[in-house]
């Protein structure tokens, strides 16, 4: 698109307000499920407390914290065996990763609204009312009932990762039980996070005062943290209150940059016909050509570092390289950008995602925010065939803009920002029960 056009566009915009059909309806109540708040409160203290990781020293915090918009500020991050926060978080030399964590630590915001019924990169959990319990996850039959919520039954699985919360088998009794498949039951890895946090007197004594079926401590099922801290996400992260907002309820305008970029947005950009809805996202999934970093994923048999994404839960070769479609929430404060974490660049994101099959042959490697560590992060980069073969996925047609034209999305899409989301409505409590150290920026 030329400048020629874009002077056009404005005078459209300024003769003809962008129709009110073309917007979501605004959020409200009615999209979301009730959370109670002394649930919510014991939700907080879990999601804060390493007591949930095999080693004791990361928390579900460590990469969801709110200093990051609910992620961890870099492409891809260590959980167990890391040091830190954000881009000064690094490989512990005393515990070293064995690898990065895969994928890059998605947002947080809105979780709690019932359409987000499809959950990780590759929707590998979703809700299904075929499934004992309702759900369609990686563990098929031998998934557990109890939970809430897709968002509940989420937090199940970092517990369960190696490189993100449970550490090495050669380090500790859950993540021994995990290499042995020993997940469900008593003995299981959940049953035994849960003994431990049974074992806290503050812990026993708000489980058992809040949920009627916990009469004493050893009534408590992962499911019962899960569920708490479900209950925490949805209350804390829920983002209805940014400028976009106002502007779905009649109450203000847009102008200037921002009012173009909307204009694009919902109009000759195409941004819309994935990134729709009041929460900005059709929960599809789409191969968009981001670059491939990092150690992919990869069955324990496989030795490469591809991620082929949806494909690996589907199977069907229309879902080679697709990944869902991300909700646009705080998007200005929630890079890197991927589900690799590519772009460090909102600008440059856009830039890229707009012709993605030629901008994947010119990627700009200084776009990843990698911590130091030892690994072959650009193994996939540096193979043409490799590039060429997550280039031909794509199918979304390619969209001329102009620097210009970019400068007015990334101004509409910061007004998606949500300050009282970011800040939390409960914020990072001073201490957890387990006495373990909290995650906080230096």
């Amino acid at each position: 698109m030329h400048l020629s056009t874009l002077a056009a566009l404005l005078t459209l915009a300024t003769a003809h307000p962008l129709a009110a059909q073309q917007l979501p309806a605004p959020i409200d109540d009615s999209l979301y499920s009730a959370v109670d708040l002394e649930e919510a409160k014991l939700g907080q203290l879990l999601f804060y407390d390493p007591i949930l990781s095999g080693n004791r020293d990361t928390a579900c915090a460590t990469c969801h914290h709110p200093e990051f918009g609910t992620s961890d500020g870099v492409s891809l991050s260590f959980g167990d065996g890391g040091l830190g926060l954000g881009e000064r978080r690094r490989a512990d030399t005393k515990n070293m990763p064995e690898e990065r964590i895969p994928r890059n630590s998605p947002s947080l915001f809105n979780l709690g609204a019932r359409e987000f019924s499809v959950l990780f990169h590759d929707g590998r959990l979703e809700a299904d009312a075929a499934q004992p319990g309702g759900l369609r996850t990686p563990l098929d039959a031998d998934m557990v009932t109890g939970f809430a919520s897709v968002l509940s039954a989420q937090t199940m699985f970092p517990v369960l990762s190696r490189d993100e919360m449970a550490g090495s088998h050669r380090e500790n009794d859950i993540a021994r039980l995990v290499r042995q498949g020993i997940i469900t039951g008593e003995d299981g890895a959940w049953g035994q996070l849960a003994r431990r946090v049974a074992s806290i007197e503050a812990y026993a004594d708000s489980f058992t005062a809040f949920y009627p079926h916990v009469d004493d401590p050893d009534d408590i099922a992962f499911t019962d943290i899960s569920n708490a801290i479900a209950a925490f996400i949805a209350f804390e992260w829920r983002s209805d209150t940014a400028p976009f907002d106002a502007v779905l309820r009649d109450e203000t305008a847009l102008e200037g940059q921002a009012k173009l970029g909307m204009e694009l947005f919902y109009g000759a950009a195409n941004c819309a016909s994935c990134h729709a809805g009041p929460f900005l996202t059709d929960h599809g999934f789409h191969a968009m050509g981001a670059p491939q970093i990092g150690p992919g994923k990869a069955a324990t048999f496989e030795a490469h570092h591809k991620d082929e994404g949806r494909f690996r839960v589907t199977g069907r070769m229309e879902d080679l390289y697709a990944f869902r479609t991300p909700s646009l929430r705080n998007i200005a404060l929630t890079a890197p950008y991927g589900h690799a974490g590519g772009h460090r660049d909102l600008g440059q994101f856009i830039a890229d995602h707009a012709d993605p099959a030629r901008s994947l042959a010119n990627y700009d490697r200084a776009q990843a925010v990698l911590p130091d560590f030892e690994g072959d992060d650009f193994a996939v980069m540096d193979d043409p065939q490799q590039v060429a073969d997550i280039a031909a996925a794509v199918r979304a047609e390619p969209v001329d803009l102009t620097a210009n034209e970019i400068a007015a999305l990334v101004a509409f899409l910061d007004t998606m920002t949500d300050p009282v989301s970011l800040s939390g409505r409960l914020g990072i409590p001073e201490a957890v029960p387990s006495g373990l150290t909290v995650p906080r920026v230096d």
